[in-house]
């Protein structure tokens, strides 16, 4: 049985942008960085004292070793205690978002990372 969602695999273009992305405007910390010295990296990334880490791949090299892997962006929904500071903040770093929305379970919003996959963000205490 399933008991938690440990890691997360994100396949971007840059692995450096990438990680300067979540770690600089979303604040994230680096849990690990690895390379076998043959192309295969892997960064892994997550908001201080988290049980799931999103992993950075190179979704160039990922794509040639393994064809058949869907390389989407998959689509996340992070907490946030105060929305509103969070989305000032990514606004301030120059971080696509979009509207506060009220919805029926609480306030949310998207943004984007330098790549242009969108990930949203919801108010939860």
């Amino acid at each position: 049985m399933i008991n938690k969602v440990g890691q997360i695999m994100l396949y971007v273009t840059n692995q450096d942008e990438a990680k300067a992305f979540w770690t600089e405007k979303v604040g994230f910390q680096v849990v690990s960085e690895e390379d076998n010295g043959q192309g295969f990296r892997w960064i892994e990334v997550a908001p201080k004292d988290a049980e799931t880490s999103i992993i950075l791949h190179n979704k160039e090299f990922v794509a040639k070793m393994s064809p058949e892997l869907n390389l989407g962006t998959p689509s996340l929904m992070f907490f946030t205690e105060n929305l509103e500071d969070f989305y000032n903040d990514l606004s301030n770093k120059n971080v696509t978002v979009g509207e506060l929305v009220n919805m029926p379970f609480g306030k949310v919003f998207n943004f984007a990372d330098d790549e242009g996959n969108y990930f949203a963000v919801m108010e939860k205490e």
